[in-house]
């Protein structure tokens, strides 16, 4: 998945734009001769303009300001003197051109021409490299062409002119747009890993880039390791939560915002620890060592794992009503008949909350809700003799809301409302207590005295 290329309305060089600006300067004319040498090659014969008319059209783009009329000049001087000596000095001219036109796709084609007379000029490279992932074009000569003018980046070599601190400065910035450059080219034909080690290159290099940490995370994302999908989503939260410089547009951060939490909950199961990771990966450009945010089957492992020691029978009948809910007659199978919960677990009776009894006087049966009080039933309870099918009410009226304990056999089963019914003898169910566990209590009805007459 990819989001928001930005539209290109001027360009910036940061600390690139002196050094290349001063390694590529345009050779300026002598105003008597009408000769200049060539800066690169000041070694080479000098370079001539063919007649008066060419002299005049170079300096009227030079001191040209207005950008569109400037190009106007440049193609009319390009068009009568296609073969100038000067060939290489105005395609400099058409590039910062094109530049100030915010013109990308131009400027791309103009560093290639550069490129074919002098395959090492720094401005051309650095432009093809930085501009590629702009323009929304991922044909094979589109990033075969990225990839060699990167490496080429990649390579540069320090210019004999340049100062040894601003070169540091400048092929830091230069290395950064390679990196990103080949890791984008890497992404747009799959390969996600090789993409991943070099958009964590330019990561390095340059921390705050929020477009570099929303592509870093999808690649990331599309190598489907689960062992890597923390970080993913830390890279995504990095991309929607940095607003410094660097930092994509409101709009595009809003939108990675929403993919975030869609994915977050998917991944989680809901938003609890979302706004901890925004705030992490909003100071942090890399995520901890041990970074880890756990899986929504992980988290139901552990709370599974605490509920076993804190509650066993609780734990036990929820792994029971989950195989029921998922496989009711077929699992049921296993439990019919079967005196439960059987104590195999380490528990040998079950915990619920009694609901209602029917009838409420001489009960034949109790209603039971297995995981809270405030739940509703899921399991009835059918008092039965010692033989298991006599029934053997109650001969009171039970309190209703208490806790109880029971063991029974397995009778019955519906998923449509869910009810489990089992076979309990009256004997074996008892009411919790602080002290634990009494006889289930049922209130009696006072006896009915009648007053007896003496004959006199």
């Amino acid at each position: 998945m990819q989001y928001f290329l930005q539209k290109l309305t001027g360009i910036t060089v940061i600390a690139l734009a002196g050094v290349v600006v001063g390694v590529a300067q345009t050779s300026q004319p002598a105003d008597s001769g009408k000769t200049a040498s060539s800066p690169a090659a000041p070694a080479e014969k000098k370079k001539n303009y063919k007649d008066q008319q060419e002299y005049t059209l170079f300096d009227s783009v030079t001191k040209a300001t207005d950008a569109t009329k400037k190009l106007a000049l440049l193609n009319t001087w390009k068009e009568k003197y296609p073969d100038s000596d000067f060939k290489l000095d105005r395609l400099q001219l058409f590039l910062t051109t094109y530049q100030q036109l915010g013109q990308p796709a131009k400027m791309i084609d103009t560093a290639k021409e550069i490129l074919a007379v002098d395959p090492k000029d720094l401005q051309a490279l650095y432009w093809i490299t930085f501009l590629t992932p702009t323009i929304g074009n991922n044909s094979t000569d589109v990033l075969d062409t990225a990839e060699k003018a990167a490496n080429g980046l990649l390579a540069a070599e320090k210019p004999a002119n340049v100062k040894d601190e601003d070169w540091t400065k400048a092929k830091a910035q230069t290395d950064a747009a390679a990196y990103t450059t080949l890791g984008w080219v890497a992404m747009q034909r799959k390969n996600n890993d090789v993409a991943e080690q070099n958009f964590k290159k330019a990561l390095a290099i340059n921390p705050n880039a929020g477009q570099l940490s929303y592509w870093l995370g999808t690649v990331i994302l599309a190598e489907k390791k689960p062992e890597k999908q923390s970080e993913a989503l830390f890279h995504f939260a990095r991309a929607a939560t940095f607003d410094g410089q660097g930092a994509l547009t409101p709009d595009g951060r809003q939108k990675i915002d929403a993919y975030l939490t869609k994915v977050y909950t998917a991944y989680h199961g809901d938003t609890s620890g979302l706004p901890e990771l925004k705030a992490l990966a909003k100071a942090n450009a890399i995520p901890p060592a041990d970074f880890k945010i756990d899986t929504s089957v992980e988290i139901a492992a552990k709370k599974d794992a605490d509920l076993k020691k804190s509650n066993p029978q609780l734990a036990l009948w929820k792994g029971i009503k989950e195989s029921l809910t998922a496989d009711g007659d077929e699992y049921f199978k296993s439990m019919k008949g079967a005196e439960l919960p059987g104590g195999a677990s380490g528990v040998t009776k079950f915990r619920g909350w009694l609901i209602k009894a029917e009838p409420a006087v001489k009960s034949k049966e109790l209603l039971v809700s297995m995981e809270g009080k405030d739940q509703p039933a899921d399991v009835t309870l059918k008092l039965v003799g010692a033989d298991g099918t006599t029934a053997a009410p109650l001969t009171g009226k039970p309190d209703v809301g208490v806790e109880i304990e029971f063991e029974g056999i397995g009778d019955s089963f519906a998923k449509e409302p869910f009810m489990v019914t089992f076979g309990v003898e009256k004997g074996k169910v008892c009411t919790v207590t602080a002290d634990g566990c009494t006889t289930l209590k049922e209130e009696r009805k006072a006896p009915v005295h009648h007053t007896v007459h003496k004959k006199s």
